[in-house]
């Protein structure tokens, strides 16, 4: 992908519930491109092929009553237990980084496309980091991440805490990232920051 790469990659990283979509959303309205990971995975699991090696592998007690995968139910089967998160990944992961590298490519040959933007939960962790130009970390106090992720029906503050136990530290994302965005104040501070870093990248290259 090297070579052919036309346009700044950006990846962003932060904690769950730091607002890291929020972050991409904005970049999105200046004119970049957003590979969600989260996105795809989700489209994955209601694939015929993924959803049966990962009932097979996790059960039927992760089925709604529609019949479809639970995401919140297999993330609490897959973040209790290392093993099965590790089988988990090996279903998803390679596939997302299939269809990002698909997704990155078709970006590149697009003209009205300034920026491509990674907002991918395990970016660091996949060695995709490598793939970006530029590393943005989203810096948000873990009281309001806690706070964010329960109003949105994702987690409680322990479960929290073990799913940031299988992910590279908050210090060493910060430390890899060449910015950094605070996203403890309002969305217009937010939104400032976006667009100073997208002119900085962008417009300078």
């Amino acid at each position: 992908m090297g070579k052919s790469r036309k346009k700044p990659v950006i990846g962003i990283l932060g904690g769950i519930g730091s607002g890291k979509s929020t972050v991409a959303a904005e970049f999105a309205r200046l004119g970049c491109a957003v590979i969600d990971a989260d996105k795809i995975a989700h489209e994955l699991l209601g694939e015929s092929e993924v959803k049966e090696k990962v009932v097979t592998a996790f059960g039927s007690e992760i089925l709604d009553s529609a019949g479809k995968i639970d995401r919140k139910k297999l993330a609490e089967i897959a973040f209790g237990d290392a093993a099965k998160l590790t089988q988990l990944n090996k279903f998803i992961h390679p596939v997302v980084i299939e269809r990002a590298e698909a997704l990155i490519e078709h970006y590149n040959r697009q003209n009205t496309v300034k920026a491509i933007v990674l907002d991918m939960p395990l970016l660091a962790e996949v060695g995709w980091d490598k793939r970006c130009d530029k590393l943005i970390f989203v810096h948000c106090d873990r009281a309001k991440r806690v706070e964010r992720a329960k109003k949105k029906g994702l987690f409680d503050k322990n479960q929290l805490k073990i799913m940031e136990n299988f992910q590279f530290s908050l210090d060493n994302k910060a430390d890899i990232a060449e910015n950094t965005i605070d996203n403890n104040s309002g969305f217009s501070a937010l939104a400032g920051q976006v667009a100073g870093f997208f002119s900085c990248i962008v417009d300078n290259g």
